[in-house]
């Protein structure tokens, strides 16, 4: 088909989506329904329009760049990036792993105060997952493999028999994964602003049913399973909202939020420069499709992995988030009374970027420590 003719046979499939989604949604939701979209794309396309993706149909290799930041080798061949900070990892008393989100990479920020790193000889681990910045893609990836790959990182690198995870945002489904598949090399977990997968069996109608979010999710999922010649299309077109955009938008973030957003360059959760180095748009359709998939386990019906209360699991959620809904964090977290939940009341999506939260964090995870600020009456 030529270019013209594919161009103009998308816009009219499109059209007609739009209108047909239009009628379907907009009647329950609480805002229109193009906002709905954009919404969802805060955490499936906001990376494409910045990062000028590769078309559909090239490798991820095609657009890779030389690798500046150390890499390991794993063994079915793939390289990790990775970058250390902290202290020095033998003179460390707490080892963590950061696991970043969607459209971010090892250079998401962690904002731990230096004097409390010190003070604590606490030694931070983050790396690209697979497909991000300078890592390989994972043409086999999973719920599973990413926590694999996690554990394999973790040895590599001899951490040792057990370590912290720490997961942010859509880096959440890596650590629910480790909780199922490797819960004895666990020293501790924190899940931040964790994205809920409607899918999991455990989650009651009641509490979904009228989510204009899983209606969207599940529409996209389709649209990534069946039909990514269209995803991209619409996502590469010129009407597609810019980051600017979004990120001064009260549909999709709270004031703190957008504070946030005016003092940093560009989306935080984005690393444009790491991301355009791989095939993006493959590199994020399957980490949708994974993440909002279908799983191999319900995480509610998972098993303290801490039973003599040797450690702890954390989740902790904003109030006011607008891209995951804290009715359904709080729900996940009653039906796990081992998981201590830390609810930030003027809190959006972007907590992980507030100030002193960060050591708030650290202090719940590795001594216990509570902030009644961030308790659930």
């Amino acid at each position: 088909m030529q270019p013209a003719i594919y161009e103009q046979h998308m816009e009219v499939i499109y059209h007609k989506l739009m209108q047909y989604l239009h009628f379907k949604f907009n009647r329950h939701s609480p805002v229109k329904f193009s906002q709905s979209f954009v919404l969802l794309m805060v955490l499936l396309g906001s990376a494409y329009q910045a990062a000028q993706p590769a078309h559909p149909e090239m490798t991820e290799s095609d657009d890779a760049c030389p690798a500046s930041s150390p890499r390991i080798r794993l063994s079915d061949g793939r390289y990790l990036a990775y970058k250390e900070r902290g202290v020095p990892k033998n003179e460390s008393n707490y080892k963590i792993i950061i696991i970043h989100g969607f459209g971010s990479s090892k250079e998401t920020n962690f904002l731990a105060p230096q004097e409390l790193i010190d003070e604590l000889r606490i030694y931070f681990l983050s790396f690209d997952r697979a497909g991000y910045g300078e890592s390989d893609p994972n043409p086999k990836r999973s719920v599973k493999s990413e926590a694999l790959d996690i554990q394999e990182v973790a040895d590599r690198l001899e951490l040792g028999s057990k370590f912290y995870v720490i997961g942010i945002s859509m880096g959440s489904y890596p650590t629910w994964s480790c909780l199922k598949n490797i819960p004895h090399r666990l020293a501790g977990v924190a899940l931040v602003v964790p994205v809920i997968n409607y899918s999991w069996p455990s989650l009651p109608d009641y509490l979904t049913k009228d989510d204009y979010r899983k209606k969207l999710l599940q529409f996209v999922l389709w649209i990534s399973n069946h039909a990514p010649g269209l995803l991209y299309w619409w996502l590469t077109q010129i009407w597609f909202p810019s980051s600017s955009s979004i990120e001064s938008s009260t549909e999709f973030f709270n004031n703190r939020d957008i504070d946030i957003l005016k003092k940093t360059s560009g989306f935080p959760m984005l690393s444009q420069e790491k991301v355009r180095q791989r095939g993006v748009f493959e590199c994020l359709r399957r980490d949708f499709i994974v993440g909002f998939g279908d799983w191999d386990f319900d995480p509610m019906e998972l098993s303290n992995p801490f039973p003599q209360n040797e450690s702890s699991v954390h989740i902790w959620q904003g109030y006011e988030d607008k891209v995951v809904p804290y009715q359904l964090q709080r729900y996940v977290s009653g039906k796990l009374p081992w998981i201590r939940y830390h609810e930030v009341p003027d809190g959006g999506h972007l907590i992980i970027h507030y100030p002193g939260l960060c050591e708030a964090i650290l202090r719940a995870l590795l001594l216990g420590e509570e902030n009644p600020l961030y308790g659930v009456s």
